[in-house]
């Protein structure tokens, strides 16, 4: 579990004697964007001036306090007024949107720059994703679900992804922006309005910096649209990102055909997937909510920080942001929650790892070798990892991958690809974190056939069928067994 949700980490460290207020290390760079991204607190180059963050080049894209014409100090100023005059929701998305682009723009820190895509690169996309499907056709039961393929570059991965990333990150945020104005006593709010109007600007401005950068650098690092497991773009639209691909094939050894190849077969099967299993996008996305709810936020640090709050010096809510202010509650519910997430993300990435490999290993020399990368990938930090950690204190454990994917071709096995694919019929005919655990007993269970009970009850609802039937799909519900 990551201690520091939505990326704030440890303060900046406090300048060393005698290096006229430069920081430790030097600049960060890379593209990451840096450790402090407003400026605000020590070592910001400007003291207790909370301009400094504009005028010391601390924001993406902004110049250093040498190079600042007049053009280029209305711009900052006029940054500063929109960031101030904020009154959107717990996220400034204007803000994050022109960071993730900023970010994008430095490059990676292996010093990769975004390209805009070529007719051949885009041809050569439509092409892998066409051949894709018809592999997949003799693998899965679920028919093709890209309508159209895509090649995009870098920046239209941010554009197109934005939508999907407020609705997953909102509810996190919303923790923090109630908790900001449940810290002042009642009788206090009302005297204290301006002060939480800005507070509230300042927080939004602040997430939507942290959500900016983390979806700038993921940015240079996602092949496809569905890399973390979730369905970010448009329904129905397979996108890869040609030049994040050939990052991603450099020193394999591998032909870059064989790895984009193998990388639209993984897209090209989630599509499949968030196209016909129509209950899982939502599925997903309220586990997601779920775990956000049981989110606690530290009021005893913002109560600090707002009995002491001074209007010219910003960077106390920044520090207190830094040192983490929420953490997820440790209770049965929000265990439950957690647990929810990780089997539905495992079993989607399961699902898509076994399916994958049965479709590339006839044709692709190099499948069992590009499998283990990506799953190794995952393990040591890809993206599905560090944007979650980053976005909502959570990481995603690796063997849950392992186990769902093991699970899914043993149901291959035993019942075939239409048996194993029926399982998505219903929420409920899933395997739980339990059977992860114990995937034989799972794929040797009978299981009843929810589209058979659904109309059951929908019969049962219009008074053609007996009230025990309804008791008896409760039990099944809640964990029994069910009747037959």
């Amino acid at each position: 579990m990551s201690d520091t949700p939505f990326g704030f980490g440890l303060p900046p460290e406090e300048p060393e004697d005698g290096d006229n207020g430069k920081k430790k290390g030097g600049d960060q760079g890379g593209g990451q964007g840096p450790a402090n991204p407003f400026g605000f607190g020590p070592g910001a180059g400007g003291g207790d001036n909370p301009f400094a963050a504009l005028f010391g080049g601390a924001m993406p894209g902004m110049p250093g306090a040498g190079g600042m014409n007049p053009q280029d100090l209305g711009a900052a100023f006029q940054q500063l007024g929109q960031m101030l005059s904020y009154e959107g929701g717990p996220v400034n998305w204007d803000m994050a949107k022109d960071i993730a682009r900023q970010t994008v723009a430095q490059g990676t820190a292996d010093g990769s720059k975004d390209a805009s895509v070529t007719d051949g690169e885009r041809a050569a996309v439509q092409e892998a994703v066409r051949l894709a499907d018809l592999w997949l056709d003799g693998v899965t039961s679920l028919p093709s679900g890209s309508g159209t393929a895509v090649a995009w570059s870098r920046a239209e991965w941010v554009e197109a992804t934005l939508p999907v990333w407020r609705e997953l990150v909102d509810p996190v945020a919303e923790r923090v922006g109630s908790a900001m104005g449940d810290v002042l006593p009642e009788e206090m709010r009302a005297m204290a309005g301006p002060l939480l109007g800005m507070m509230r600007s300042m927080g939004g401005a602040m997430f939507g910096t942290q959500i900016g950068q983390a979806v700038g650098v993921l940015a240079g690092e996602v092949v496809g649209s569905t890399d973390i497991g979730l369905p970010l773009g448009p329904a129905g639209k397979a996108a890869l990102l040609p030049v994040n691909i050939a990052e991603f094939g450099s020193g394999l050894g591998v032909p870059q055909d064989e790895v984009r190849l193998y990388l639209a077969l993984r897209e090209a099967a989630h599509q499949r997937l968030f196209s016909h299993v129509p209950w899982l996008r939502s599925h997903l996305f309220g586990a997601v909510e779920g775990y956000a709810r049981g989110i606690k936020v530290d009021t005893s640090k913002l109560e600090d920080v707002v009995g002491q709050l001074d209007p010219t010096h910003p960077e106390q809510m920044q520090e207190a942001l830094q040192q983490g202010m929420f953490q997820p509650e440790d209770s049965p519910e929000q265990k439950a929650a957690l647990a929810r997430l990780e089997t539905a993300l495992a079993l989607v990435e399961g699902w898509v790892d076994a399916v994958v490999h049965a479709a590339a290993a006839p044709h692709l020399p190099s499948a069992g070798a590009l499998r283990e990368t990506l799953r190794r990938r995952r393990a040591t930090g890809g993206p599905a990892e560090q944007t979650f950690a980053t976005l909502i204190g959570l990481e995603l454990r690796p063997r849950r991958l392992r186990d769902a994917s093991r699970l899914w071709a043993s149901l291959t096995d035993a019942r075939g690809a239409e048996g194993r694919d029926a399982l998505w019929e219903h929420p409920d005919m899933l395997p739980t974190a339990a059977d992860l655990d114990d995937p034989d007993g799972f794929v040797h269970r009978e299981h009843l056939d929810f589209s058979e009970l659904d109309k059951m009850l929908g019969e049962a609802a219009g008074g053609t069928a007996g009230p025990d039937l309804k008791k008896d799909d409760k039990k099944d519900e809640s964990g029994g067994e069910g009747t037959e």
